[in-house]
C-alpha cells in the first residue's frame, strides 16, 4: 500500500502583479501488486500522478471559477516525460563529478 501526494501550485499574473495563487493537493492510497521492487518506482512517481492528475485539476477549476476569475483549465501532464527528466537530472552531476 503506497499513498501518493499530488500539489500544484497555479499563479496568475498581469505584469508583475500576482492577480491570483491557487495551490491544491490530491492525494491517493495506491495497492500495488505483481510488480517487481526495481520496477516500483516508476509505477509510483508516473501512474499514481496519472491518475490523481484529473482530480486536482478540477479542483483547481472549481477554485478558481468560484472565486470569480476566468476558468483555468490545466492541459495534460505527462508524468512519464518528467520523471525521464528528474532521472536525466539525478544522473548529470555523477556523470560530471567523474570527469
Amino acid at each position: 500500500v503506497y499513498e501518493c501526494v499530488l500539489t500544484v501550485t497555479l499563479t496568475a499574473k498581469v505584469g508583475d502583479k500576482t492577480l491570483f495563487l491557487v495551490e491544491a493537493s490530491q492525494a491517493g492510497i495506491f495497492t500495488i501488486r505483481g510488480v517487481p521492487p526495481e520496477q516500483m518506482q516508476p509505477v509510483i512517481a508516473i501512474n499514481c500522478p496519472t491518475v490523481l492528475f484529473p482530480y486536482i485539476r478540477e479542483t483547481l477549476a472549481d477554485a478558481v471559477t468560484r472565486a470569480g476569475f476566468p476558468p483555468v483549465h490545466l492541459a495534460p501532464i505527462s508524468f512519464e516525460a518528467l520523471y525521464q527528466q528528474q532521472l536525466a537530472q539525478q544522473q548529470q552531476p555523477a556523470t560530471t563529478a567523474v570527469n
